[in-house]
């Protein structure tokens, strides 16, 4: 992703885009097509309106609130003090973690990038936030070239083409439900992950069963 992102220059080969080396166009072009969330996303300090529209200055204030209710933080948003003129505090402070990357979603993708980068944007996240965030991914990454680097299985089951790295080299690679027919390394990840999610999910409702209780 590294490559991809041109923070580093391939050495052999290429990598094309739209069929074009992508060392051909100028790097404003490129960084003008990529839209990026990040494990820890960074906000700035202001409002949520502002930090929303860092991702394209001229965006008016419909259009934010467009790209807030398209990756489902308009929700939240509107629970603010002040709403999208709430101050989110230094470096985001005064959020979440699952807020803050609601809102890194909602400036990556009020750029209309074509190619979208998720890094374990869902990794350090209550699985009610993972879940917002997927629902908002689905419509996000559609008609997008889209990379998503996660631990969290689930992020990545709709995906065209799955990469399993192991060691530094890829291992397995298809669709979710040809590396589950595979029963290699992919399906022992996945059972494994789901197994743990669904013991904490059942200890979730015995917690809450005892506190009604």
């Amino acid at each position: 992703m590294g490559l991809a992102c041109r923070f580093y220059e391939p050495t052999s080969g290429q990598i094309l885009i739209d069929g074009i080396d992508y060392r051909q166009r100028s790097l404003k072009w490129l960084q003008s097509s990529l839209g990026m969330v990040l494990q820890q996303p960074h906000l700035f300090s202001g409002t949520v309106r502002d930090n929303i529209r860092y991702g394209r200055v001229d965006a008016t204030d419909a259009e934010i609130e467009a790209a807030a209710k398209m990756t489902n933080a308009h929700e939240f948003i509107m629970q603010l003090e002040k709403g999208y003129d709430t101050p989110v505090g230094e470096g985001g402070n005064k959020l979440s973690t699952g807020q803050k990357q609601l809102l890194a979603l909602a400036r990556a993708i009020i750029a209309d990038p074509q190619i979208f980068v998720m890094d374990e944007a869902t990794s350090s996240v209550d699985t009610h936030t993972e879940r917002a965030i997927q629902n908002a991914v689905e419509r996000v990454l559609e008609n997008r070239i889209s990379f998503v680097i996660a631990h969290r299985l689930s992020t990545i089951r709709s995906a065209d083409r799955i990469l399993v790295i192991a060691a530094g080299r890829i291992v397995e690679e298809g669709t979710h439900h040809d590396l589950l027919a595979q029963r290699g390394r992919y399906h022992e990840l996945y059972v494994n992950q789901f197994t743990h999610e669904r013991e904490d999910q059942m200890l979730h409702y015995e917690t809450l069963a005892e506190a009604e209780a």
